[in-house]
This record gives structure tokens, C-alpha cells and sequence, in this order.
């Protein structure tokens, strides 16, 4: 009894430094709600920031009536329509009335077509957003399928290859990329539509709908017609190739950069002298911290694929945000431009607050 007692005796003893700290644990993931809180609520000013650069943007060239409407009518109607409209108010009161009318969710009303703003960004906000997410899976596959690709075959014929592929990719104009499209894959083997969202009948097929979300190829799916599925997806192609093409080379650079980073640091070497298969080193090792960058980039890869939106839908007639953007600013229509600008400033704002999330949640070195 006397050396088991002994024995016990003489076992080290657990000390608070040995034992797991669980609290820490939870001041992570407080501090982790608290980082989510903050970012979500720095929204905030920054879409105030740039409805407040927006708005005195729009009228340093005058008042919009007189910027859609001068020459169209007499100096009497036209000042009559202005003090209709209260825009011979001081331009602080004018600005204090619009925050008032935002917070209610009242953008104004188009002057070239008398349309609540609102209900054009309902409208053709679906059309920008189905491309855009098209856009993007195409510059995801190509991108990170080629900038593997590439870091795998570094420094050789293949490698060479996709870099001056990915620099074509980034440095050609959307609309000239559109234009080359159109001409081989509509003009020449006569394989695609050249511009639209779908055809006639396809449009009149969709006007039978009860509820039409306005994105077509769900609505496709809710007639359950192949052959209208079919048609929306050949108008589709070449817009959300011109597009994604844009972003595919930046990720396949990205990519490429960052696997080859990765693939050289200390960790992975010592996995290949345990013998680990360059396929697995690449797929399990190297891929996956490689990954942390390119989401980041992502959320600012999006607010570019929205600018360029602007171009791709003119230059396929994809009536979109885009279309109706450059139509309404042809027309000099100051409160519609206004209203979609701050649609796709809020857009932006939002895609780059989950994409911090998303960082925080895979990367390690975070500080919340």
C-alpha cells in the first residue's frame, strides 16, 4: 500500500499550463461574431459614401430634367417641369430629401419613360445577375483548371502557353473579345445567336408564365420545355464566355503564383522526400493554402465582371443593368443612371463583406 501510495505521489501533477484551454476556444468564436458584426455594419457608411458621391456627381452638370429633356421642350415647359420636380432647390435640400426617400426604398422615377426606378432594376437586374453567374463558373473552370495546369508543367512549352493565353485573356477589351466571338461563332460557322437573351418564341413562351422569376433559365425549367432550356442556353454562351474569359486570366495568373508558392514551401518538400506523389503533393498539399488568395481576389474580381457587364450586354443586346445603363446614360436620364449605380454599389459591398467571411473562415491568420 505504502509504494502504491508513493507511486501516485510521484506522478507529475496537472497544471492549468497541461490542460486544454476551452475558454479560448469560445473567445475565438465570439471574437469571430464580433469580426462578422463590424464588417457587416462598415456596409453601412461605405454605400452612404458612395450614394453621397453619386448623387453630386450627377448634378455637376446641371439639373436631370434639363440634362434629358433640353432642346425636346420650350424654356417655359422645361422650368416648369424643374420646379415640378423640386430641382430649383438648394442642392443640400434636394440631398437631404433623396437619403429621405431611400430609407423608404423610393429611388424617383425614370424621365425618359416614367418607370419607377425600382421596378427597371427588378426587371432587368435578373438578366445581369444570370450572366454574371454564368461569367463566373466559366472564369472558375478555366481559371483554376489552367492555372493548375500550368504550375504543375512550370517553365515549360505548356506552362508558356496558358500564361500568354491568360494575358490575352485580361489585356483584350470585353467588347472587342464580344465582337471576335460573334464573328466566328454567329457570322462565320453560323453555330450561335448573336446577341439576345433568348429567341421569339421562346419570349412568348415565358410571357405565359404566373410568377417569372426574369432569370430564364429557371424559368425554363418551370415550363419543363427542353427546347427553351436549349435556346436560352445558346444565347447565353457567348456573352458569359466574353465575360468570364475577362476574369479567367486573372485566376489562371493567380493561380499559378500561388501554387507555385506553395508547392516550394518547406511542408510540401518534406512530404515529397516521404515520397508523396507530385499529383497528391499538388491535389492535397499545395492546392488548398494556395486557395486563400483567390477568394480574396474574388470579391474584387466580381465588382470588375459588373463593370464589364456594362460592355457585354451592349455589345450582345443582353438587356440587362448594363444595357439599360448605357441606354439611360445615351439619354442622359441622371436619375435611372443613379439608381442602378447604387444597385451595383450595394452588390459589390455585399459580394465583398461574404467573401471577408469566407477569408476568415479558411485562413488561419485572421485576427478577430
Amino acid at each position: 500500500m505504502a509504494s502504491k501510495a508513493q507511486a501516485l505521489n510521484e506522478q507529475p501533477q496537472k497544471t492549468a499550463a497541461d490542460t486544454p484551454e476551452q475558454p479560448k476556444k469560445n473567445r475565438i468564436s465570439g471574437g469571430f461574431f464580433r469580426f462578422v458584426i463590424v464588417r457587416f455594419l462598415l456596409i453601412i457608411p461605405t454605400i452612404f459614401i458612395l450614394v453621397t458621391i453619386v448623387f453630386f456627381v450627377m448634378r455637376a452638370t446641371g439639373d436631370p430634367i434639363t440634362a434629358a429633356l433640353g432642346g425636346r421642350l420650350t424654356p417655359q415647359e422645361l422650368q416648369a417641369r424643374i420646379h415640378a420636380a423640386g430641382y430649383d432647390r438648394p442642392l443640400i435640400v434636394q440631398y437631404i430629401d433623396y437619403l429621405g426617400d431611400l430609407l423608404h426604398g423610393d429611388l424617383g422615377t425614370t424621365l425618359t419613360d416614367n418607370q419607377p426606378v425600382i421596378s427597371v432594376l427588378s426587371r432587368y437586374g435578373a438578366a445581369t445577375f444570370e450572366l454574371a453567374i454564368m461569367a463566373l463558373i466559366i472564369a472558375l473552370i478555366v481559371g483554376i483548371g489552367l492555372g493548375r495546369i500550368a504550375a504543375r508543367r512550370r517553365d515549360r512549352a505548356v506552362d508558356a502557353g496558358i500564361r500568354t493565353f491568360a494575358i490575352l485573356c485580361y489585356a483584350t477589351p470585353v467588347f472587342f473579345l464580344g465582337l471576335l466571338l460573334k464573328l466566328i461563332f454567329s457570322v462565320w460557322l453560323g453555330w450561335l445567336p448573336s446577341s439576345g437573351r433568348s429567341s421569339l418564341a421562346s419570349e412568348m413562351q415565358f410571357s405565359r408564365l404566373v410568377s417569372p422569376t426574369g432569370l430564364y433559365i429557371i424559368d425554363a425549367l418551370q415550363l419543363g420545355d427542353m427546347t427553351v432550356l436549349a435556346d436560352v442556353l445558346q444565347h447565353a454562351v457567348l456573352p458569359a464566355l466574353a465575360l468570364g474569359l475577362l476574369t479567367a486570366g486573372v485566376f489562371i495568373r493567380l493561380v499559378r503564383t500561388n501554387v507555385i508558392s506553395t508547392y516550394t514551401s518547406g511542408y510540401v518538400e518534406a512530404a515529397r522526400s516521404r515520397g508523396v506523389s507530385e499529383k497528391r503533393l499538388l491535389s492535397k498539399h499545395a492546392w488548398k493554402p494556395a486557395l486563400i488568395p483567390i477568394i480574396t481576389v474574388m470579391g474584387m474580381q466580381i465588382a470588375l465582371m459588373l463593370a464589364g457587364a456594362v460592355l457585354t450586354e451592349t455589345t450582345f443586346e443582353w438587356k440587362g443593368l448594363g444595357f439599360m445603363l448605357s441606354t439611360y446614360l445615351k439619354a442622359r436620364d441622371f436619375t435611372a443612371v443613379q439608381g442602378i449605380v447604387i444597385l451595383i454599389a450595394i452588390i459589390v459591398s455585399v459580394v465583398n463583406f461574404i467573401v471577408d467571411v469566407i477569408s476568415a473562415l479558411i485562413d488561419p491568420r485572421v485576427r478577430y
